[in-house]
């Protein structure tokens, strides 16, 4: 796996717009999310992806943000997300230290003389078939986000009835916490 820098960004990305992950562990209680979404909206950080989810213990959650935004900025909103009230701690995450995977869930309008096409594209971005009905299926494909928008880009040739995709869930690699 590639690491994104710089000199090969997507043509749309700058380098003052760089990806970035974060875990955030908190205290399971309402109200948490949202003040830590806003202390992105408050300092310009769009929120790409989120996934929130029961720790294995009940009392905590981990929260995975998938965001855009300036470096220089992240630092600050990392500080400042770790000093709110319930968070336990929160780190960013890179390519290098940690783990990141997609869920996306397809659906197709697939006659059955399509069908072996579709099961073949299916296979090869190593897919699941979760549905299938005499005129449509749902497939599910997990991975990375690159690997998750060419999936989607060759099930196009199909009519594509919809799609649902998951956020990032993230977890770092070896000894290191999460």
């Amino acid at each position: 796996m590639q690491a994104i820098t710089p000199t090969n960004l997507p043509a749309e990305t700058s380098p003052r717009q760089m990806p970035h992950t974060l875990s955030v562990y908190v205290n399971n209680r309402p109200g948490v999310l949202m003040r830590i979404c806003q202390v992105f909206a408050r300092r310009g950080f769009n929120i790409d992806s989120l996934v929130v989810s029961q720790g294995r213990d009940a009392r905590f959650s981990r929260i995975t943000i998938g965001l855009t935004g300036d470096p220089e900025g992240l630092e600050q909103i990392v500080k400042q997300v770790a000093k709110l009230i319930d968070v336990i701690h929160c780190s960013e995450h890179t390519l290098d230290n940690s783990v990141t995977k997609e869920m996306v869930l397809i659906k197709i309008r697939c006659s059955p003389n399509e069908r072996s096409q579709a099961l073949q594209i299916t296979e090869h971005f190593s897919g699941k078939t979760v549905d299938l009905t005499p005129v449509s299926m749902i497939v599910m494909i997990t991975g990375d986000s690159p690997k998750l928008d060419s999936a989607v880009a060759m099930f196009s040739q199909f009519e594509i009835i919809e799609t649902v995709r998951t956020g990032k869930v993230v977890m770092a690699r070896g000894q290191q916490p999460t």
